[in-house]
Order: structure tokens, then sequence, then C-alpha cells
């Protein structure tokens, strides 16, 4: 009876390709919106202007690429 059982197969490539796609939207638009918030807030609410919202927005920026930036795996 229990060896009547069929375990079924199924390609995940699509949603694998499709949470990957999911991920990477979600940390690049995250890190983007960050910015730019950051920016536009000290720009208008603060005395730091334009280029102080530039400057900083720009650390912001290069800081979360290399923060968020795929690291290569190690081949096991």
């Amino acid at each position: 009876m229990a060896s009547d059982y069929h375990r079924g197969e199924m390609d995940i490539q699509e949603q694998e390709s499709t949470f990957h796609a999911f991920i990477q939207m979600t940390k690049w638009g995250s890190l983007s919106i960050t910015v730019a918030l950051l920016m536009a807030t000290l720009w208008f609410c603060t005395k730091a202007g334009f280029l102080g919202g530039l400057i900083t927005g720009v650390v912001v920026l290069v800081i979360g690429i290399l923060v968020l930036r795929e690291k290569k795996s190690a081949a096991h």
C-alpha cells in the first residue's frame, strides 16, 4: 500500500527566478527610496541645503551599494 505512493516532481526554476527578482527589486528599491527621502529631508527641512543633502545622499548610496551587493558564494 505505501509502495503505491509516487512522490511528485516539480520544476521550480520560474519560481526561483521570480523570487530572486522580487528580492533584488525590494533591496535596491528600498535603498533608492531611503536615499531620496534623506536628500529631500536634508534639503528642505534643515539648513544643510541642497549640497548637504546631495553629499549625504551620495555617501549613503555608496555605503548601501557596498553593503547590498551580492557576495560571491564559495564553491562547495
